[in-house]
């Protein structure tokens, strides 16, 4: 029995002691030793000059360039077989000289992306599925995970928010299991001060539910995927629901932030969300400041913009110089960036772009009639997957395609199969059909569900 079938067993009252039991490990994990000063250090950055801002980034690419070509077999062997020294690369435009770097690539050649200098008591296990649906696992540092949440508190604390707040957690974690039909719907992690709602249970009839257990917390805070956020926001709005004056800051992270989701979010709780984007292999990172502009992190990755041959965008192509367990130069995240003509004036130094193409995906629709957004969780540890599309043409049935990678075989669709059947329940049927390519839009990005069914469309 696997670690999720045995949560799922355990009375309610003992989950939620799981729930706190892992909100204290995270705790420790992310804000541990060293979280600290490097939100000091990084909040110290905030305002620096354009110029001192790419001389602090351009260092710290020197540097990790240098210990890639030392210290990790891929591009150890890679500078010597092209005869390209090291010393050469820089600055963020020197990095042209070098491949641009796929997942897939990382995925076959896990182990050769490995540092030899890193300690194995400093590593730290991480693993996402992205954009593409295919799973990845690497490992990261300590201090690299502080460094990262560092950077993401620092544009929180730009809005006023700080840690130890409450927050209502709208994301993708199984944290109450499908077949219960009973409140509560909502799990506690008191040591992270969170309530973690399901995002699989979200229909009309249990909703009221949610929204009592909002107002009866007095929650501050809310923090999710957008389509979640965006389906409690519709049901407030269509229903004229009345809530308190408690909320005060709504963050959206993981999924494009359309339009039409930001006015309902607004609408319902008369908030507008602040959006971010950031990535588990922390190659690039984008925050939102008190104008509204979205800025590159320069001081946390150096971030390539590559212009895409049609002209309507930019590829993002980052390197994550805080991670030296694994590091990654020039890799390919495939999300696509439109840059910002205005320039802002809140005075920080990071580049400006109008919006970023990540995650934009439809939702899919339960036999129960429930819509879930954010499937990536059913693929993190796939990683035998090169790519995977979901496509749903009617509600309770969906079809899964695979482009199979090396040594994908009859246990990796079982556990496919698995991973969904805990998400979606039994009732949904899965089929699971495999191909050599999938089909990408004009930018060149894979949309990672496709509905057909008019209310499951994130347009509608």
């Amino acid at each position: 029995m696997d670690v999720q079938n045995l949560y799922d067993r355990l009375p309610i009252a003992l989950q939620h002691a799981v729930c706190c039991a892992k909100g204290a490990s995270l705790e420790r994990q992310r804000f541990g030793r060293g979280f600290r000063s490097a939100l000091t250090a990084a909040e110290a950055r905030s305002f620096a000059t354009v110029d001192d801002a790419v001389a602090y980034r351009d260092a710290r690419l020197r540097t990790f360039v240098r210990h890639c070509a030392r210290s990790v077999p891929y591009y150890r062997r890679w500078f010597r077989e092209n005869g390209i020294d090291p010393g050469d690369v820089r600055t963020l435009s020197d990095l042209s000289a070098l491949p641009v770097l796929t997942k897939a690539t990382v995925q076959r050649n896990a182990a050769d992306f490995q540092s030899g200098d890193v300690p194995r008591r400093q590593l730290v296990a991480v693993h996402t599925s992205g954009t593409t649906g295919a799973g990845l696992r690497f490992s990261t540092t300590r201090a690299a995970v502080s460094e990262q949440y560092a950077i993401w508190w620092r544009y929180r604390g730009w809005h006023g928010l700080r840690r130890g707040t409450w927050c209502g957690h709208f994301g993708g974690r199984s944290v109450v299991p499908l077949v219960q039909q009973r409140p509560p719907f909502w799990r506690y992690d008191l040591a992270g001060r969170r309530v973690l709602f399901s995002g699989y249970h979200m229909r009309d009839e249990h909703l009221p539910l949610y929204v009592e257990e909002m107002r009866r917390r007095k929650l501050p805070w809310l923090h999710g995927y957008p389509s979640n956020l965006a389906t409690l926001a519709a049901y407030i709005v269509d229903n004229g629901v009345d809530l308190p004056d408690c909320v005060r800051w709504i963050t959206v992270g993981g999924e494009n932030l359309l339009a039409q989701q930001a006015e309902a979010i607004q609408r319902a709780f008369g908030v507008r969300p602040i959006q971010h984007y950031g990535l588990a292999e922390a190659v690039a990172n984008v925050s939102v400041c008190e104008r509204g502009a979205l800025h590159i992190d320069e001081d946390f990755a150096a971030v390539e913009l590559l212009p895409l041959s049609d002209g309507t965008g930019y590829r993002i192509v980052g390197t994550n110089f805080s991670n030296p367990a694994t590091p990654l130069l020039r890799y390919d995240t495939g999300d696509v960036a439109t840059l910002d003509g205005a320039a802002c004036d809140c005075g920080r130094p990071g580049r400006v772009v109008a919006y970023v193409d990540g995650r934009r995906e439809d939702y899919v629709e339960l036999a129960n009639g429930a819509l879930v957004g954010r499937m990536d969780h059913a693929f993190k540890d796939l990683t035998r997957i090169r790519e995977a599309q979901i496509r749903q043409r009617r509600r309770g049935r969906l079809a899964v395609h695979v482009v199979r990678g090396d040594g994908y075989g009859d246990a990796d669709e079982q556990e496919l199969r698995r991973q969904m059947a805990m998400r979606l329940g039994g009732d949904t049927v899965v089929d699971i059909r495999y191909a050599d390519r999938l089909p990408r839009g004009p930018s060149g990005k894979l949309r990672f569900v496709v509905s057909e069914i008019p209310e499951a469309k994130i347009d509608a």
